[in-house]
């Protein structure tokens, strides 16, 4: 069995790409991105995948599908699965201590592989800002960087915090390539790029290669202008991988089906740790994981001079979205949030007799702004619960707010066999959020608001 593999085969509905087409190429004009690639697989195929503006200004060339952009820091769960791999044939445990490869750094016999990669082990961030600062511009081996960085005395005690460090994945580059016998790119090259068919990704790719696009920064909502690259180096184990959406959803799916990492393994990389205080840090190895709603989510985003990443992946569904951008400054979540809802299971919600939930919502709160509701469309109990003096309260609220405007339903889940309507909409200018509950009968029985 993959070891993603729910107990039964979930599924979503089927996603309209026009719809998705058009919500890029809004982002794209309202926000003057220069070069955007998005790929969209569900239940295991690529459903979508386009390039949309340009790879550089100066030469005016499209994104192509095989346009290859820096995925920053979604690298991170290539180096994390290159260690499990090497963990898997027994070359090294992920209970080692850093003291076994890197004895001069500090606390190095405190600290273990794994806690490197779930981002716990209170060594320095050498890239916490969003620029490349002054010691950036200048090309640095990763062993001078870590001599820097993880010499000084630690930022918390190891396992107590978390703290996204790059400081961390350099290591693990540098133990993964001691290990190997191979460096850094060979390993994923030999290990994971080449076995997948990944042809459009390579790890610090020479400067000049006609595939890859070009990073754009923009200062105080400027025009967009070359961003000026890391120094050489710098990016590594950490963040140095090019790409492309397709090449990324082939990994995606080939990581949830169990083609690269044995079911161990893919549990360590996609469970959060919990820090010494029981707190979980909603982050695995190399890869963020959110295991609250309809389904795991699997996220992680890369952002480094001239470029962002954003790679989601929905297990259950065997889906997953892949938004990168030569922006810096793009706004891709706003894409990247458009599609992923889509790809989540569909929830069995009870056939409700009568109006569509946004016919029944409608009618509800026009009456209600007027003082008074169809009691003929509640149930019993909220039937109760409205009372005149109540009816009278919502009627002198709603009309010194203002006019309900933007209605619209969000989702539609199931709870104690209702069927429940997520409602958003404007009270004049408030934002309002509500939940209706129908009976398999049609009657509503709660529609409570708040401000959003």
């Amino acid at each position: 069995m993959p070891p993603a593999a729910p107990p039964a085969a979930l599924h979503a509905a089927p996603i309209d790409t026009a719809s998705i087409d058009s919500v890029i190429r809004a982002t794209m004009h309202d926000r003057g991105l220069v070069g955007v690639s998005v790929g969209v697989a569900q239940d295991g195929k690529i459903i979508f995948s386009h390039g949309y503006g340009v790879r550089s200004l100066s030469k005016r060339a499209p994104v192509a599908l095989e346009t290859m952009f820096a995925i920053g820091s979604v690298t991170k769960q290539f180096t994390c699965s290159a260690l499990l791999l090497l963990a898997q044939e027994k070359k090294l445990s992920l209970d080692d201590r850093v003291s076994q490869y890197m004895p001069n750094l500090t606390r190095a016999g405190d600290i273990t592989l794994l806690e490197l990669g779930q981002h716990v082990s209170g060594y320095r961030d050498y890239y916490p800002l969003d620029f490349v600062d002054r010691e950036m511009l200048e090309p640095r081996a990763a062993d001078s960087i870590i001599a820097e960085y993880a010499t000084r005395p630690l930022d918390f005690e190891p396992g107590s915090r978390w703290s996204y460090s790059n400081t961390n994945f350099l290591i693990l580059g540098r133990v993964i390539e001691k290990v190997s016998g191979q460096s850094f790119g060979t390993f994923l090259q030999r290990r994971i790029f080449r076995p997948l068919s990944m042809t459009h990704t390579r790890y610090d790719p020479p400067v000049g290669d006609s595939t890859l696009a070009s990073g754009y920064t923009s200062f105080a909502l400027g025009a967009p202008m070359t961003a000026t690259p890391e120094g050489a180096g710098w990016a590594g184990s950490a963040g140095a991988i090019w790409s492309t959406p397709t090449d990324l959803l082939k990994w995606d799916m080939a990581l949830i089906e169990g083609k690269v990492l044995n079911a161990e393994s893919y549990r360590i990389l996609t469970t959060p740790h919990r820090l010494s205080d029981g707190r979980s840090t909603g982050y695995g190895c190399g890869e963020g994981v959110n295991d609250r709603g309809a389904a795991v989510v699997l996220k992680h985003g890369g952002a480094v001079s001239g470029f962002v990443a954003q790679n989601t992946v929905i297990p259950a569904t065997r889906s997953a979205v892949v938004v990168l951008a030569n922006t810096d400054f793009a706004a891709i979540d706003e894409i990247n949030q458009a599609i992923v809802p889509k790809l989540m299971p569909q929830v069995d919600v009870p056939a409700i007799q009568g109006l569509p939930p946004l016919d029944a919502a409608r009618a509800f709160l026009s009456g209600l702004r007027q003082g008074t509701v169809d009691r003929s469309t509640l149930g019993d109990d909220f039937n109760a619960f409205l009372t005149a003096e109540l009816l009278a309260s919502a009627r002198a609220s709603l009309g010194r707010l203002g006019p309900i405007t933007d209605l619209k339903v969000t989702n539609r889940v199931e709870r104690g066999g209702m069927e429940v309507a997520v409602l958003q909409f404007k009270v004049g200018s408030v934002n309002t959020q509500a939940l209706m509950y129908r009976t398999p009968d049609g009657k509503i029985q709660e529609l409570l608001m708040g401000r959003q």
